[in-house]
């Protein structure tokens, strides 16, 4: 049974046809699926099958666990977003993006198809700079209208330069996560464990934290 209605497939195919190249969608679940893997799945297969430039490849997080490491998967429900080329970089969602998040897995799959607004000269000049591992993962809600910007921002930042990563975390699907970084609003971003910030808060912001790592 489908997951989006006739007329909701139509504009999701609209969106996409914004693609420029061909994006993977990995999908890491088990066989006796976790809450939430069922659907997550259901959510990549049928998104896959709206647009030629997408394919969509599911592994065993148990049975695949080579391919877990390979994309330093750590808990499922969860999907990575490969390139062109099946360059993993670093763009991951934990838990299903739906709701308002289906607006970042959508925004990030066209920048990672390698169409992308052009972000301005000095905010690249610093996001080249940053020569050491990040690591940003993003809280939400999916019911949080400011969640998907944070998101897309993390994504964004790790597209553009390789020694950064950024997950996008269901706050509600990983609750052991969300006690764990004291997670009482969304979006909370947690960079390098070491430094959080509550809300939405621009690309700048961002590189300011980075840069006191």
């Amino acid at each position: 049974m489908a997951l989006f209605d006739v007329k909701v497939q139509n504009q999701l195919k609209e969106i996409l046809k914004n693609m420029k190249d061909e994006v993977k969608i990995i999908n890491f679940t088990q066989e006796i699926e976790c809450p939430m893997c069922r659907e997550t799945r259901a959510f990549a297969e049928e998104i896959a099958t709206l647009s030629d430039k997408l394919s969509v490849k599911v592994y065993n997080f148990v049975t695949d666990k080579e391919m877990a490491e390979k994309y330093n998967v750590e808990r499922i429900p969860a999907i990575v977003l490969l390139d062109k080329n099946d360059t993993d970089m670093g763009v991951k969602f934990y838990g299903l993006p739906g709701g308002y998040e289906i607006n970042s897995f959508l925004g990030s799959i066209i920048e990672m198809s390698g169409k992308h607004e052009e972000l301005p000269g000095d905010i690249l000049s610093r996001i080249k700079k940053i020569d050491k591992d990040v690591h940003i993962q993003v809280f939400v809600g999916l019911g949080c209208p400011h969640c998907p910007a944070a998101v897309s921002i993390a994504h964004r930042l790790a597209m553009e330069n390789s020694r950064i990563k950024g997950d996008m975390i269901d706050s509600n699907n990983f609750v052991y996560l969300s006690q764990k970084y004291n997670v009482t609003g969304v979006p909370k971003i947690i960079i390098n464990e070491k430094y959080e910030l509550l809300g939405a808060h621009p690309l700048n912001t961002f590189l300011d934290v980075i840069e006191k790592l």
